[in-house]
């Protein structure tokens, strides 16, 4: 009896398959990295080791120090459009308050107009 193999593998192969090859090339960066830390051979000196730190210091924070600059900006644009619209609600606030103003004098000047309209009865007066 012969066992045959399907020409495609099952998708569970295959991300199988996927998952070690990402866990190889995560082993093979590591291990290129984990080199500069490695002790000096004669003749090197801890300059050569701090310069080789540094730079994987600034590998590894690159991203993140772009990711925080873009969010910077950002926040920069947010706090630009809060303070336009904190003026344009200001204006619009003032508008509203001069057009009250209006409406109570003109209100004001219409009640007086009708009020010399009014019959001078004693009935009049009290109302």
């Amino acid at each position: 009896m012969s066992v045959t193999r399907p020409e495609r593998l099952s998708e569970v192969d295959e991300a199988a398959a996927t998952v070690n090859e990402v866990e190889g090339e995560i082993r093979e960066f590591v291990r290129r990295d984990i080199s500069i830390f490695r002790r000096p051979r004669q003749g090197d000196n801890g300059e050569a080791a701090a310069e080789n730190i540094n730079a994987l210091i600034q590998r590894v924070s690159a991203q993140s120090v772009g990711e925080i600059e873009r969010v910077m900006g950002e926040l920069g644009q947010v706090r630009d459009m809060l303070h336009t619209e904190g003026d344009r609600v200001q204006r619009e606030i003032a508008g509203y308050a001069s057009l009250s103003q209006a409406a109570m004098t003109s209100m004001k000047i219409i009640a007086d107009s009708l009020a010399q309209w009014r019959p001078n009865t004693p009935e009049a007066r009290r109302g």
